[in-house]
Formats: structure tokens, sequence, C-alpha cells
């Protein structure tokens, strides 16, 4: 993952995806938001700040894909891959939609409903602050990544867009 970070350089800067929002029903381009950075911030921003690319996402979704081994390397061992998508949180209510529970940072579709109806129990994955989502669903062996920059919604995580695309991929699976 070389275009992964938390502090992006002036170069990345300059590669970052514009945020939208929409006025007046129409989607429009905003001028500034939270992940606006100073020049040579050093520090992460909590309610997110990690920047990527989608082939570097793409890389670390097949490697738990693959029970943490990316190529012929082991990044992670299974036991750990097992217990970060595993539910660690019993039946509390910990997720911005219905039946979900949380692994070690990564959200676990406990049961399939809604958004995630398509998805697999077991299927694992993250929303990002702008609408960004990446779910691993491996009983059918595939992940889906939505890279988008968007605010304003109520619920990024529950999102149509989302839905579709969950729907599209696993079709195209079946």
């Amino acid at each position: 993952m070389k275009d992964t970070t938390f502090y992006p350089t002036r170069e990345q800067r300059q590669r970052l995806a514009t945020t939208y929002e929409v006025q007046n029903g129409e989607l429009r381009a905003q001028a500034g938001t939270l992940m606006d950075l100073p020049a040579d911030a050093r520090y992460p921003i909590p309610a997110a700040g990690l920047y990527s690319t989608a082939v570097d996402l793409a890389a670390v979704h097949t490697m738990m894909l693959n029970d943490g081994q990316f190529g012929s390397r082991r990044l992670l061992s299974r036991e750990s891959v097992q217990a970060m998508t595993r539910n660690q949180i019993g039946e509390l209510s910990g997720s911005f939609t219905p039946g979900m529970c949380f692994g070690l940072g990564w959200a676990v579709v406990r049961d399939p409903q809604g958004v995630t109806a398509s998805l697999s129990a077991g299927s694992y994955g993250h929303g990002g602050a702008f609408g960004t989502q990446g779910w691993i669903d491996p009983k059918r062996g595939l992940f889906v990544l939505l890279l988008i920059q968007r605010v304003g919604l109520p619920n990024a995580d529950a999102s149509a867009m989302r839905q579709a695309l969950q729907e599209a991929a696993v079709a195209a699976f079946q």
C-alpha cells in the first residue's frame, strides 16, 4: 500500500478527490471539508483521516479475503483475521445499519437485511466519512469497493448507491 497515509504529500493532496454535496437539488463541489489539512499536518483527524487509493484498498481487501495472505506473503495470521472479523460485542447494537456487530476494526454482518441483504452473514467491511464503502464477502469470495466523496447524507452506510453496487456485484458472481 504505497499510496495510503494519514499525512498526504503535496503531490498526493493535488490528487485528492473533490467532495460533493447536494445544494438545491443539485450536486455541487464543496469548497472545504473537515478533511482539509494544513499543508504540513502531522496528526490524523479522528473523524476519518486515512487517505488511500482504489489500488491500495483493493490490496488490503484482497489480503483480508485471502485470510491474511497477499500474493506469496503472509501479512496477518489466519487467527488474527478470524479475530478481526468475528463478533466481538455480543448482542450489543453497534452499527449505523441494522443486523450488524463489530469485530476488531471491521463491521460484521450478523443478520443480512436492508442495505446488507445481498451479503452473506459473516461479511465484513467499513464505511468512510463521506460515503466510501469497502465490504468483503468471504463466502462468495468477493469484495466491493465504493469510492465516493459526498457530504450531507443522513446515513451513508445505508445509502441506495451502496446497496445497488453490492447487489450488482453479488449478482455477477451467481
